[in-house]
């Protein structure tokens, strides 16, 4: 939609500025200018009338957050400051010669594009069939003709992988900015004995005049128990390698009384959370956790209702939510995210037999209530049963 709308602008401008000449002259000149989410920009629009005429510049739009704007004979400045989602937008600069008239619109996009990547695992092993995730995050466009996520081998994406498709997820923000993660997963062949040391993983933004890219580098393990394991040049590779030597050394080691290692489980491939529940007193808590060894956190993201309204605590790979309630509980949808990686898991509450509560004093009253009634009735059924001469005698009486 936003690249459509890039190709439309300029024949847009064409027709705006057909057969008056031209004489708006707009910096920067694109139809379509990409700023970063917390950049500043200025747009200068000047024109020049012919003879003595006064030209009148003026930048406007439809929205009200145009930003600064500075005015003066024949130009006129638009100074974007600390630009947010709210800024981007369609502005148009207006000038007028007399009775002669000029358009010239410009679109502002914002994008975010910060250099968070995670991978999971944080390293592969030679030999072994793996599935492996590349998450990008708080990014904004998010659509894969904005966002791209490859996997490279060198400069070259690497052959024989099968893609498992990209997904993307709204990031949990404080602002008012929506931004988004996007994961990639791929599953890949057993890398060769002559397997490069390292892979990475590539993020490219393809935006209307601006393309970018980050990289995250994926240490490639030949040995996980000989002391002669290749190690890279990079420093980051190399602390990314040891870590997961620790998580294997973890995961193979295990007491008698706990089960081991189950065939399809690996400790390469990506762990994914797991919620329990368990009553405590007036409600419920929900765990969330990930066996998925040192350097992951699992965090909740979604609650029916405002999730802020939930006491939580996460302490790295657990986190907790309370659910109280009196006499029944929220119904809808719980949801928590590993992080790095991507995956979620998520619980579905339904209500319990919602019941008002009942106490001592309201349990007696009805009990009076109940005898006063049956007092009642019992009396006005004794009168019924008098015979007729007993009854006026009890009323002389």
């Amino acid at each position: 939609m936003e690249q459509g709308l890039a190709f439309l602008l300029p024949l847009f401008v064409g027709l705006l500025q057909q057969g008056r000449g031209g004489r708006l002259e707009v910096e920067p000149r694109e139809p379509v200018v990409a700023v970063a989410v917390g950049e500043s920009r200025q747009f200068t629009c000047r024109l020049a009338c012919a003879g003595r005429e006064a030209a009148s510049v003026q930048w406007r739009g439809l929205d009200t957050s145009l930003g600064a704007v500075q005015s003066g004979a024949g130009s006129s400045v638009l100074s974007v400051h600390n630009a947010s989602l709210s800024s981007a937008g369609i502005r148009v600069c207006v000038g007028s010669c007399g009775s002669s008239t000029f358009r010239h619109p410009v679109r502002l996009l914002v994008f975010a594009f910060p250099n968070q990547l995670t991978v999971s695992p944080v390293a592969l092993v030679a030999g072994r069939d793996q599935e492996l995730a590349c998450t990008a995050h708080n990014i904004t466009p998010a659509s894969p003709d904005a966002l791209s996520l490859s996997l490279l081998l060198g400069d070259q994406e690497l052959e024989g992988v099968q893609d498992l498709g990209q997904e993307e997820d709204e990031e949990p923000q404080e602002g008012e900015d929506q931004l988004f993660q996007v994961t990639k997963r791929w599953l890949l062949p057993p890398l060769g004995a002559t397997a490069p040391l390292t892979l990475h993983c590539q993020a490219t933004m393809r935006l209307p005049g601006l393309e970018l890219s980050h990289r995250k580098p994926i240490p490639v393990l030949h040995s996980l128990t000989s002391p002669e394991t290749p190690v890279t040049t990079s420093l980051e590779a190399t602390l990314e390698q040891n870590s997961l030597e620790a998580t294997l050394e973890q995961n193979s080691t295990h007491s008698p009384g706990s089960p081991g290692p189950t065939a399809g489980n690996s400790s390469t491939r990506p762990c994914h959370p797991e919620i329990h529940q368990s009553p405590i007193p007036g409600g419920l808590e929900l765990l969330c956790e990930a066996a998925c060894g040192p350097g992951v956190a699992v965090h909740w993201t979604r609650a029916p209702g405002d999730l802020a309204a939930y006491k939580r605590r996460e302490d790295g790979a657990q986190a907790w939510l309370s659910v109280l309630w009196a006499g029944c509980n929220p119904e809808g949808w719980f949801q928590c995210r590993l992080d790095p990686g991507g995956h979620t898991a998520s619980l579905y509450l339904h209500p319990e037999i919602c019941s008002p509560p009942t106490s001592a004093a309201l349990w007696m009253g009805s009990l009076v209530l109940g005898l006063l009634l049956l007092a009642f009735l019992t009396r006005r059924l004794w009168k019924c049963r008098q015979p007729p001469g007993d009854h006026k005698a009890h009323q002389h009486l």
